[in-house]
């Protein structure tokens, strides 16, 4: 299943500027899914990272993969209606090749394991289908 931008936006409470993912496609409900954004040349970050040489912020690239697993979580527990998707931890961050202004990246992100509501994932960034940066992380998943 393929998720555009509105469907997201139904999934996740993140919203622009601090919105990374253009689409996603949901491979395993809970557990595997790939996303991508395009990068635009007027993200605000390039004006201060940095002026002559701009590059996407590892943290974005990461906070991306992050997101692209929680639409993947969320899309699994959408018959719960009030629930929040926190980022706790990222740990063997790699970076292997910046990710310039106005280049499409994709990210996939697989299901690693779970104690109680908090969820181990594992992602990859590919740039013209090279791996530029790779994570783990984990989220806890509240409900109101």
């Amino acid at each position: 299943m393929k998720l555009e931008i509105d469907e997201i936006k139904k999934l996740i409470p993140h919203r622009d500027p601090f919105l990374f993912v253009d689409t996603c496609e949901i491979i395993k409900p809970g557990e595997h899914g790939k996303s991508d954004k395009l990068f635009s040349k007027d993200e605000y970050f390039f004006k201060g990272h940095f002026p002559d040489n701009p590059i996407v912020p590892g943290v974005i690239i990461v906070e991306a993969m992050a997101q692209t697993a929680g639409i993947v979580v969320s899309y699994k527990l959408r018959e719960f209606e009030e629930k929040s998707v926190l980022f706790m931890s990222v740990n063997k961050a790699k970076f292997r090749k910046p990710v310039l202004p106005n280049e499409r990246v994709s990210f996939e992100v697989k299901f690693v394991n779970s104690v109680k509501d908090v969820y181990k994932f594992e992602g990859i960034c590919f740039k013209d289908g090279i791996k530029v940066s790779e994570a783990e992380f984990s989220a806890m998943i509240t409900y109101k």
